[in-house]
């Protein structure tokens, strides 16, 4: 992967925006953090914020002033609803409520919203959603700089009346991401966790992002989909034009913009090299995974949703080892009921015939939230999430359970609790499964009553006071992600920092080898599902470690079965011993980039 950061490497000299037409068609190079390997070739397909992924296209000279009218009527008919409930407001109303609608009119009139869009939509002949949210997106950057942290929140009030201007905008283009064209190239300032998972329901070749870090779930949904991506570019939206023609190199971290015949025809034979490979890969589809000695080792898939089930049998996987069931949470209004996830797991474990399925309870309240929710935690990452916030909402939690234990009729489950941390948690947690079981047991509803229960290693403390999990759990799994996160204090989201996310700090070493250790010692199976499962760099490594039992993307597993293949045990197992013994930071990494080798 290549160092994140945004070395604007250009024909032309940098300009702040892309206004004129002296500046289209010149050739330019942006370089981010590469997420998901592979060379796409396409047009770039500009979205907005992912809060608001509305069109953009240019308006004909003579269209202008109707752009200007719907815009004004959409105007109009937000601010009639305002004075009309403002109206209606009866003596017994609380103030705040006034308030709140006066604010909103404000913001209505405020002309760095209004006037401003209407002058966009005229100077830059673009469409009146796209000015208003570009509009919207500098006003709230600008809240963000405000020190008192009351008017601070008011951005929050900007983003409402926006909302309501694009739904009563005539015709309006505000909708869900939508890209139809397998020659597209999404590029975006970000883009959510909900608006991936949509991504898998549509046909585009690539995408590029000005936010993100290399373990970002939009990485690793995008590793999932198996198409080349870039995130950490900084400028990338701000400088492209819709319909360019642009290559993205995942494996590089590099984008290249309107590139020349010489350079397109480099990266198509270079596109071509990767997709003959990948066929070689997929010739070891029913070959079982073994070192050279013939020590098995179990190749899980890690999937997002019950679709994904039918590239986890193609990729030959032997069974799936992280289902990450929040993602049926997202892209909705309402939570799930029951039913509804029976079905999805019932539907994944009849498609995987017998092979186990672990399927991890709920990981929301991060960087992933239902209803479209935002996190109301100054520190998400840190706060109300994945198991706590199960235990805090039980009715939410059974619903779940009994899900999950119902599916298990149909075949090997085995049930993984995320972010554990506390003896009370597993206890908590094993208490809400024995009332699930008890719901069932007095409806006389089936369920595997040799259901394993297991929980994940991500949290430093977990890892280091493993006792209480090896007491009462059945297997483990560790979720490098979140670990090497909490070990180094790295925002895995935040590109700014990207450059410190290091699986290989002596730390996050320590942790991975102790929890390997202490689950051989007391007979509980220990698997790896983070990122650090499906790449190859630490293959090797993890094997010498112990590791037999690794949890990746389906796309990941072919070139990560065929390393398996060609390692000798106890060659990397002597190698990865004096890894974890040496100080000298030189020796490591000469035995890292021997593990490599």
């Amino acid at each position: 992967m290549s160092t994140p950061g945004n070395t604007a490497e250009k024909t032309a000299v940098a300009a702040p925006a892309r206004a004129g037409d002296a500046w289209s068609g010149a050739s330019f190079t942006l370089h981010g953090a590469g997420v998901s390997a592979g060379i796409a070739i396409g047009r770039a397909h500009l979205v907005s914020a992912a809060q608001f992924e509305v069109a953009h296209y240019e308006i004909e000279p003579e269209r202008i002033d109707a752009e200007l009218r719907r815009f004004d009527a959409a105007l109009a008919q937000v601010r009639g609803e305002l004075v009309g409930l403002r109206a209606s407001l009866h003596s017994g109303t609380p103030a705040e409520m006034s308030a709140f609608l006066d604010v909103h009119l404000m913001i209505l009139d405020d002309a760095h919203l209004s006037q401003a869009s209407r002058e966009m939509i005229a100077a830059q002949r673009c469409n009146a959603e796209w000015a208003l949210v570009q509009q919207m997106l500098t006003l709230t950057a600008q809240f963000d700089e405000i020190e008192d942290a009351y008017l601070r929140e008011r951005k929050a009030d900007v983003v409402h009346v926006v909302e309501k201007i694009l739904k009563a905008m005539p015709g309006n283009e505000s909708r869900p991401l939508s890209v139809q064209s397998e020659d597209s190239v999404v590029i975006a300032r970000d883009l959510s966790p909900a608006d991936m998972i949509a991504f898998k329901h549509h046909r585009f070749a690539g995408f590029a992002t000005d936010m993100g870090g290399v373990t970002s779930h939009s990485a690793i949904v995008a590793r999932s989909l198996n198409i080349p991506a870039i995130v950490g570019l900084h400028n990338a939206r701000a400088l492209l034009r819709e319909g360019e023609t642009v290559i993205v190199d995942g494996r590089e971290g590099v984008l290249i913009v309107n590139p020349g015949p010489r350079v397109l025809e480099e990266y198509r034979e270079r596109r071509a090299r990767i997709e003959r490979s990948r066929a070689r890969l997929r010739s070891l589809r029913g070959t079982p995974a073994a070192t050279r000695e013939g020590v098995a080792v179990e190749l899980h898939a890690n999937i997002e949703l019950p679709e994904d089930v039918a590239l986890v049998r193609e990729s030959g996987a032997s069974g799936i080892g992280l289902f990450r069931s929040e993602f049926l949470f997202l892209n909705r209004e309402s939570l799930p009921e029951e039913d509804e996830q029976f079905e999805a797991y019932r539907h994944v474990v009849r498609a995987m015939a017998g092979l186990p399925v672990t399927i991890r309870t709920l990981d929301l309240g991060a960087d992933k939230t239902a209803n479209g929710r935002g996190p109301a935690a100054p520190n998400p990452a840190l706060g109300l999430r994945a198991i706590r916030l199960c235990l805090a909402e039980p009715r939410m939690f059974q619903t779940q359970l009994r899900a999950i234990l119902r599916a298990s009729h149909y075949g090997p489950i085995r049930l993984l609790v995320p972010m554990l941390a506390h003896a009370h948690e597993i206890a908590q947690t094993l208490d809400a499964i024995r009332q699930a079981k008890a719901s069932l047991d007095a409806q006389a509803v089936p369920y595997d009553r040799a259901l394993r229960i297991g929980g994940m290693v991500e949290i430093p403390g977990a890892a280091l006071a493993l006792g209480e999990f090896l007491k009462h759990l059945e297997f483990l799994s560790i979720g490098t992600n979140d670990l090497v996160q909490y070990t180094l204090a790295i925002d895995r989201t935040d590109d700014s920092v990207a450059h410190l996310y290091d699986p290989l700090h002596p730390a996050v070493l320590y942790l991975v080898a102790q929890t390997l250790k202490a689950g051989k010692r007391a007979g509980i199976p220990v698997a790896v599902c983070g990122e650090m499962a499906g790449e190859l760099a630490y293959t090797r490594l993890l094997l010498g470690l112990g590791l037999r039992e690794f949890s990746m993307h389906p796309a990941q597993l072919p070139a990560v079965k065929r390393l398996v293949l060609s390692t000798t045990l106890a060659e990397v197992e002597s190698l990865a011993a004096r890894l974890m013994r040496t100080r000298d930071a030189a020796r490591r990494r000469a035995l890292i980039e021997a593990l490599r080798a």
